[in-house]
């Protein structure tokens, strides 16, 4: 089995806004596109690599939410690669409807009134887009693993679990505090929106039950199974005592 490293790509400092590359001895896949704007910083971390956009196989793009799909038009000019994402939220990346934000508490009611994460950014079309629960094979780019349907952030989230047992999961679970990634970064807990939280968990869960080990996140992180296992389980179980 090819040894694969990821690579965080710090959009804003100290973990707070993540993206991720997917390193293979013949394979990149970048993971998420951050905020508008964002590809400088993305080009920059590239370089430091001893690599160019040209260099980039498969951009992913977790969800539409303008912190993971905000520079994703700029990207797919820049790297000539393909862009895979989720049929659920095509609309948004379309900019064709405006992004909806449930709060789970006060910080991200706090990011709502400053507007920051309603920011519309460049409209783009995925090449690659997946529908219901199909799953994507990555080894058509080089990569021992599989991109799929782990709704509940957004209707349109995707997770990539690679044959280490390591994931990728976007915005399904944070860790620290804020946005993620100051201080407590070993602490899983809820990022600032999310759609369906009860989802959320079972998605976790399912993700735990298929032997997935550490976690990678776009806040913080990442997180061991342990941990991300305690929170999923506290969020159903706050379901049931209703």
């Amino acid at each position: 089995m090819e040894k694969l490293d990821i690579v965080r790509i710090p959009i804003f400092p100290l973990g707070m806004i993540n993206a991720h590359l997917i390193l293979g001895s013949d394979s990149k896949i970048l993971v998420d596109s951050g905020v508008p704007g964002s590809e400088e910083k993305i080009g920059r971390s590239l370089s430091r690599l001893g690599l160019s956009f040209k260099d980039i196989d498969l951009i992913v793009v977790t969800h539409a939410h303008a912190d993971h799909a905000g520079s994703a038009s700029k990207l797919q000019q820049f790297c000539a690669a393909p862009i895979l994402a989720h049929r659920g939220d095509l609309a948004y990346f379309q900019q064709e409807k405006a992004m909806t934000y449930c709060a789970t508490g006060w910080f991200g009611r706090l990011l709502l009134k400053s507007g920051m994460p309603l920011r519309p950014y460049d409209q783009f079309t995925p090449d690659i887009l997946l529908k219901d629960q199909e799953v994507f094979d990555l080894s058509e780019f080089g990569v021992s693993g599989v991109v799929f349907s782990t709704p509940g952030h957004t209707q349109g989230s995707i997770s990539i679990t690679l044959s280490d047992k390591r994931a990728l999961v976007g915005d399904l679970v944070a860790s620290g505090i804020f946005l993620g990634g100051i201080m407590l970064t070993g602490r899983a807990r809820q990022p600032p929106f999310e759609e369906n939280p009860v989802e959320v968990a079972r998605q976790l869960l399912n993700l735990l039950d298929k032997g997935q080990e550490t976690f990678y996140l776009g806040h913080g992180g990442p997180l061991p199974a342990r941990e991300v296992r305690r929170y999923a389980e506290r969020i159903l179980g706050e379901e049931r005592a209703g």
